[in-house]
């Protein structure tokens, strides 16, 4: 009995970077990164959030440095939390020179906003000296502006375009720890972009369908590009960008990569839409389930199914299952096989000690 066979997706060929602790590219894991909402002087605000957002899962995460008092703030920030620090910078090169020398283990550059060849120099220079690796982050919606004037609007070309200019740059002053992102709210021009780059350039991507809006449109546009690049083996790290509390953004983006079988991480919930034939209120219970086993980090697949049409099926391919039957009595499934009954108002406290008792194994092997 197979639970869940793994599905293969051929990833593309990279280098490996280093972002602090975590690999980026080549056979490193796809990691997940979010970005901060606080202001970043709040320091307190900002640490706890941070810590929420590693409590998710999240492998790195991002803030903003658009003032000299956010940069200095990252001393104390980098001191308190056990992840990398991206700091995100627009406009002023100085920046990221304070943020380097604050102890952010990532820089991230805007090309289009950035400035001149010799304020990048000193950037890389600081980069280098304080051990930070790079991202170039190229956004369709602060190109830099002989781009705009040669391609007239935002395309993918201009879009890798400018990647490779900066890629060049970097390849010039002799620095080559950095990733890439060529980034768009619209969901055909980035997957274009993106393909087109992956051709070109062996550096690892960092993917994100960027502004993609609300927690349900941003999810979907989300899932959409991110995923279909990830299905063509690009990428090496991703971002989903929402109007949301982050920690849902962190959510999302493993829920993607489940998805594909590319990582696992928590409880994957298969579950039907109920109808007529429910045996058991099945959206409340995959409600209170996701509550209940929010803490679980293991990898267990569990399926809930409130009747017998699909139920047994999706059950054989699952860790642990629930099957709706008749007269208040469904049927627990362990490892794909039926096991015992259990009646209606058991039926969660039942779900949650099994998935936890198989937590509890799955560490300890």
């Amino acid at each position: 009995m197979s639970i869940r066979p793994f599905r293969d997706i051929k990833r593309r060929k990279t280098k490996k970077i280093k972002v602090g602790n975590v690999e980026v590219g080549g056979d490193a894991k796809i990691s997940v990164q979010s970005m901060t909402n606080t202001l970043t002087t709040n320091i307190n605000d900002t640490v706890k959030q941070i810590n929420q957002l590693t409590e998710a899962g999240v492998d790195i995460v991002r803030v903003s440095c658009p003032d000299r008092d956010s940069s200095l703030a990252l001393k104390s920030i980098v001191t308190q939390i056990n992840v990398p620090l991206v700091a995100d910078i627009h406009f002023h090169y100085k920046r990221a020179i304070e943020a380097a020398e604050s102890g952010a283990h990532c820089l991230r550059i805007n090309p289009g906003n950035i400035g001149s060849k010799e304020k990048m120099k000193e950037i890389l220079k600081a980069a280098k000296d304080y051990g930070c690796s790079i991202r170039i982050g190229v956004n369709a919606g602060s190109l830099e502006k002989k781009l705009l004037e040669k391609y007239k609007e935002p395309c993918p070309e201009a879009l890798v375009e400018s990647a490779l200019n900066n890629i060049k740059l970097l390849e010039d002053q002799n620095f080559f720890n950095f990733k890439i992102s060529v980034k768009s709210s619209d969901v055909f021009l980035a997957t274009k972009a993106y393909r087109s780059l992956s051709k070109v350039c062996d550096y690892p991507l960092h993917l994100g369908i960027t502004e993609a809006g609300s927690l349900t449109s941003g999810s979907i546009k989300s899932s959409l590009g991110i995923g279909l690049l990830l299905m063509e083996g690009i990428g090496d790290t991703i971002r989903v960008s929402l109007s949301a509390d982050p920690v849902e953004e962190v959510k999302i983006g493993y829920e993607i990569l489940k998805s594909l079988n590319l990582r696992q991480r928590g409880v994957n919930i298969i579950a039907c839409p109920s109808c007529a034939r429910q045996a058991f209120p099945v959206i409340d219970t995959v409600k209170i389930l996701e509550e209940k086993l929010s803490h679980i980090r293991e990898p267990i697949t569990l399926s809930i199914i409130g009747c017998v049409v699909n139920g047994p099926g999706e059950a054989a391919q699952t860790h642990i299952g629930l099957t709706g039957g008749g007269k208040g009595n469904h049927m627990m499934y362990i490892s794909g096989l039926p096991h015992h009954k259990v009646a209606t108002n058991k039926m969660i406290d039942e779900v949650v000690t099994l998935v936890e008792k198989k937590s509890k194994e799955l560490r300890s092997n």
